[in-house]
């Protein structure tokens, strides 16, 4: 389990994903501390296990499926991403519950400034889309950010200064693809929720607020 917030900006050394799947590597400092082979730390949002270090290098084997939901088939040497080690049992929750599971990616459609946060703006498929709730959670290439506004297929976060300089989000332009993950609540409100003879693959909500209300979920 992650907590979304960011420890550090990796460099990628390596990504040789080819095949449908590969090793990715990537140079760090602050995570490497205390970090052991089969831990897990989250790269750009995604749980990725330990498979290797030397000197300041970490390795991570990338399944298909990792390449299929998430950016990290993007990456290549150089870029730069964000790293977090699962959250310690003793450890401060700063941001919200993070799974390190992708559902998919979105799109950055626009950014602008607002004093002195800066405004993005990115597309989602319906399938995330339909669980995003204005003030409510989402993680963003890893990063724990809290939704603004919702337009159909279209979400705004407010990003800090703090944000942008400890992360890569403040060097994202319109067109870069991202890692989404929504607040594991809603999913799992909804699989509770739905008529167990709904069509999994057809999935047509019946969640209301008086039904939320009937369940003490609201």
């Amino acid at each position: 389990m992650f907590t979304g917030i960011i420890e550090e900006i990796g460099l990628v050394i390596s990504s040789s994903l080819t095949g449908g799947s590969g090793e990715l590597r990537t140079k760090a400092t602050l995570v490497l501390e205390g970090c052991k082979l089969g831990d897990s730390i989250a790269v750009n949002g995604v749980c990725l296990t330990v498979i290797r270090i030397a000197d300041r290098e970490i390795a991570f084997d990338v399944s298909a499926e990792t390449l299929r939901r998430s950016n990290l088939g993007k990456l290549k040497r150089g870029d730069r991403v964000n790293l977090e080690r699962a959250l310690a049992a003793d450890g401060r929750f700063g941001g919200h519950m993070v799974s390190g599971h992708i559902d998919g990616t979105g799109t950055l459609s626009g950014r602008r400034r607002e004093g002195n946060a800066v405004i993005f703006t990115f597309s989602a498929p319906t399938t995330i889309a339909r669980y995003l709730i204005e003030k409510g959670s989402i993680a963003i290439d890893g990063i724990s950010l809290t939704i603004t506004a919702l337009v159909e297929n279209s979400f705004s976060v407010a990003v800090i200064p703090h944000s942008l300089q400890q992360t890569t989000l403040g060097q994202k332009e319109p067109g870069a693809t991202v890692n989404l993950e929504n607040d594991l609540v809603a999913k799992y409100i909804e699989k509770l929720l739905l008529p167990k003879s709904s069509n999994p693959e057809n999935k047509v909500s019946t969640l209301d607020l008086e039904l939320l209300k009937k369940h003490g979920f609201a």
